[in-house]
């Protein structure tokens, strides 16, 4: 016989399986995607840090209550506060106003809740992640032999990347370490993502072995001092782990020259990465994907589709040339999850044994959904939009001296400082846009000076937006 607590509690777990209960957390999402459509109101809220936390200020609750209850005060304690994303102002940082058939598909991966380590609890999507990796792979020009799997975002993705190029190199540092070994260097452009060196520092190689190549005025990665850089450390008797390329950067949007990079890597033998986290959506763009012609000469490359595909968190993926370099990325047995024999030829079908993480949610399901809605065709015109305004609304920025623009737009980034701002003034600026309700941009350091900097992330928003929050001086 049960007793009644334990009665009251299964009876709870079966109502909140029915469509009502469900609908209610729908709802909230849905009224949030039509209360963003105005454009009204301030993008983030008005509050710090500290009066939001008094909000949460609470013991841990001990007993049940009515899901109801628990839904309305999502909609009253969290919504109002949030950073809406959707708000056609968002103009701030590489994070998309995601599509609506992807945010309905996360709430079907979470019902699923696939775990992507082995085949045995993911069958279907299992093969829907490697069918989204290949399609991938194909679209980044890699042929057979290719594979790849979905990461938490490109810091990871880039990480994972490094490990492979580590064990093609020393095939044995997963069980010796580095120890005893002089270090290889690890080179990468001097506007290259943290991860980088991140990457460098979790894997024990050190980021005193990291080199910065210097850039171009373009701020790409400058191939002649690359190829100084790289004939220097092979002259030295230097290994060198990996040359980290970027299509895309995230200061200023900026795509280094692949092919010029590629030539130096195949000269030294060398393996090259791309961190395409931002730029590599360029390739779904017939307008665009010039832009990173030779990624396919790239032994590996991160991408986060959660970026330029508009993708809800998370969803980024590392690919690689050949398949089998992730797999021995990660030379470890587990036999409680991991049954087939090793192949030397054929990939496991067991995605864990590529993946840095073991607990991994079906990503890729909602990347599949959303090729099936859109297309690639329908994706890469939406890069393109979000591209194409950016340059239009530099140009026409500078055309009427609203701002100086530090840099011709190549992807959806424009960095500018105001014609009547004092640089010292721009994190107050930043702050007044939202207080104003102009919009929601940042700012970073570039050349050494502190400009504004906007990030297009979201479709609805039009050229006008984006122009008023260039003009405003704060007042």
């Amino acid at each position: 016989m049960t007793d009644p607590r334990t009665a009251e509690l299964l009876a709870a777990l079966e109502a909140d399986t029915r469509f009502e209960a469900g609908a209610q957390f729908l709802k909230i999402a849905a009224d949030y995607f039509e209360r963003t459509r105005a454009g009204e109101g301030p993008v983030s809220t008005r509050l710090d840090k500290r009066e939001i936390t008094a909000r949460f200020d609470e013991p841990i609750p001990m007993g049940m209550q009515p899901l109801a209850d628990v839904a309305a005060r999502v909609e009253r304690d969290v919504m109002p506060d949030i950073i809406q994303l959707m708000h056609p102002k968002y103009m701030g940082h590489q994070v998309s106003a995601p599509l609506a058939a992807a945010v309905w598909t996360d709430v079907v991966i979470s019902a699923i809740n696939q775990s992507q380590a082995v085949w045995e609890m993911s069958p279907v999507t299992t093969v829907i992640e490697e069918r989204v990796i290949g399609w991938m792979c194909q679209l980044a020009g890699y042929g057979p032999g290719a594979a790849g799997t979905f990461t938490s975002g490109g810091t990871e993705a880039t990480f994972t990347a490094l490990l492979a190029a580590r064990a093609a190199k020393y095939p044995d540092a997963w069980r010796t370490g580095w120890f005893g070994k002089q270090p290889p260097v690890l080179v990468h452009g001097e506007h290259a993502h943290y991860a980088v060196q991140r990457a460098a520092g979790a894997m024990g190689l050190g980021t005193d072995n990291c080199v910065a190549i210097g850039s171009t005025p373009e701020f790409k990665m400058d191939p002649a001092l690359l190829a100084e850089t790289l004939e220097r450390l092979h002259r030295a008797g230097r290994d060198v782990l990996a040359v980290v390329a970027t299509a895309g950067c995230t200061a200023v949007g900026a795509f280094d020259d692949l092919e010029a990079i590629a030539d130096l890597c195949d000269k030294y033998g060398h393996w090259l990465h791309v961190d395409g986290a931002h730029g590599a959506s360029a390739l779904l763009s017939e307008k665009h994907k010039w832009r990173v012609k030779g990624i396919h000469r790239a032994r590996s490359l991160a991408w986060d589709p959660h970026k330029m595909m508009l993708m809800p968190l998370s969803a980024g993926m590392v690919l690689v040339r050949d398949g089998k370099d992730l797999e021995r990325a990660f030379a470890q047995s587990a036999p409680y999850l991991f049954h087939g024999a090793d192949s030397e030829v054929e990939l496991s079908p067991d995605l864990g044994k590529r993946s840095f993480q073991c607990s991994r949610r079906a990503d890729a399901l909602k990347v599949w959904v959303s090729l099936q809605r859109f297309g690639v065709r329908g994706i890469g015109a939406l890069y393109a939009q979000l591209c194409d305004l950016s340059s239009r609304v530099a140009a026409e920025a500078l055309e009427s001296r609203l701002a100086s623009v530090i840099h011709v737009p190549e992807s959806n980034i424009i960095c500018w400082r105001p014609a009547t701002v004092d640089t010292s003034a721009i994190p107050d600026l930043v702050a007044a846009l939202n207080e104003r309700e102009i919009g929601w941009a940042t700012s970073t350091v570039v050349g050494g000076t502190r400009t504004l900097r906007m990030t297009v992330m979201n479709p609805r928003t039009t050229p006008e937006l984006a122009l008023r929050a260039m003009q405003t001086d704060g007042t």
